[in-house]
């Protein structure tokens, strides 16, 4: 059963900075892609960042230029570096190990509030 689970959300200032983390529960990074996905107050849950198993990255124009998802086989963890944040990416961020059910393999969120 793979389990994962994010951190590293909190209160940010904008133009602030976070870095939230995904640990995996087995080793699976190494043979599949890995998402971030968040999902902020009175909205529907939306794509944030993929990336594949060669280290391909692809974001949405939202983010693009701000945030960086990268990560680490060796510690089964991803990661998602998010600079000059601003009050519009408050949200619950999800990372998502994508397969053929999409109600499966989801983390149970990281809250982040940007906010003065």
């Amino acid at each position: 059963q793979v389990q994962l689970v994010e951190s590293g959300g909190g209160l940010v200032q904008p133009v602030g900075s976070l870095r939230l983390s995904c640990a995996a529960s087995v080793r699976i990074l190494s043979i599949n892609a890995m998402a971030w996905y968040r999902q902020g107050p009175g909205k529907q849950r939306e794509w944030v960042a993929t990336i594949t198993t060669a280290g391909t990255t692809n974001y949405a124009d939202s983010v693009k230029g701000r945030f960086t998802i990268s990560r680490d086989n060796a510690k089964n963890t991803v990661y998602l570096q998010m600079n000059s944040l601003k009050p519009e990416d408050t949200a619950v961020y999800f990372c998502h190990l994508p397969s053929s059910d999409p109600n499966k393999y989801w983390g149970q969120g990281t809250q982040v509030t940007v906010s003065s």
